[in-house]
């Protein structure tokens, strides 16, 4: 089961994706893709609810906006250096425990939303991950058990603005908590859809020239382990989201470096998990509500 969120942003209505590969509403499902919704069995209630009304719900009409495909979770979670090609391009030292960082939830907004570049920022950077949906409260949780506890998968570009992440002074999450550095889409597919998530080919493109390239099986920490080990540390809530880092193509590791600037359009994709689209342009006082 594929889960879209559409709609003007904050005013999303849940949908579906049907057969046919079309977005459809399921406005009529009457509950939004929130904390409570996962932590009710929402999933199990929705699938079943599904199998009688899938065929019937509306077409939505080209062209109409996505929004985050989880409604705003709790927590934004994300794994620095999890590929070791990712580690040296950074001149990092391979992690012997996985480098743990949040993300500001305001930075969320939809897959094919624009992405906005702040001011005073020069390096900002692009990072195609594979992210974790948490269906259940997990705390202290084994890897063996890990699978239970997972509702999905979602296409994730963590932005960061390097400068802000690593010239001044603190924790990441200055460089990686801007208005609309977290897009997330185009849907949620459920795990039952993705049996080996260490087995999938995820790519980013800048501007239509190929960047990143590579598999989720080069993570260092993989999925399963991830979510046992931030267990350990903090309450996993129903709809919060784990990153699970980034393969070698940044921005930052070419040489020499190169950073995003108006008018440059990024293309990413991970198998199963679909197909995003951003433009990045200049802020702009005006821009009103981004998420």
């Amino acid at each position: 089961m594929k889960l879209i969120r559409w709609g003007e942003p904050g005013l999303e209505s849940p949908g579906l994706v049907n057969q046919a590969g079309q977005y459809v509403d399921a406005s009529a499902w009457g509950e939004d893709y929130t904390e409570t919704f996962f932590a009710r069995d929402g999933l199990q209630r929705l699938a079943g609810w599904a199998e009688s009304h899938l065929d019937t719900l509306p077409v939505l009409p080209p062209g109409v906006r996505l929004g985050p495909p989880v409604a705003r979770p709790s927590k934004l979670i994300c794994i620095g250096l999890n590929y070791a090609d990712h580690a040296r391009e950074s001149g990092a030292k391979i992690p012997a425990e996985p480098i743990v960082f949040m993300k500001a939830t305001s930075a969320i907004c939809g897959p094919y939303d624009t992405v906005i570049i702040p001011p005073g920022s020069e390096k900002l950077d692009w990072e195609v991950e594979l992210a974790v949906v948490i269906g259940r409260q997990t705390r202290y949780v084994s890897e063996a058990d890990a699978d239970h506890y997972i509702a999905g998968y979602v296409l994730h570009n963590d932005l960061s603005e390097r400068a802000w992440q690593l010239e001044r002074g603190g924790q990441w999450v200055k460089g990686k908590s801007g208005d609309t550095f977290a897009p997330l889409g185009p849907f949620l597919t459920t795990a039952d859809e993705i049996p080996d998530p260490q087995s999938l080919d995820l790519w980013l493109s800048v501007n239509g020239v190929r960047c990143q390239n590579s598999n989720t099986r080069e993570m260092i920490f993989p999925v399963r382990y991830l979510v046992s080990y931030l267990s350990q540390f903090m309450t996993l809530l129903p709809g919060d989201i784990i990153s699970t880092g980034t393969p070698h193509g940044v921005g930052m590791g070419m040489n020499p470096p190169q950073y995003l600037k108006p008018g440059d359009v990024m293309e990413l994709g991970v198998a199963g998990l679909g197909i995003s689209r951003q433009p990045a342009i200049a802020y702009a006082p005006d821009f009103g509500s981004i998420a």
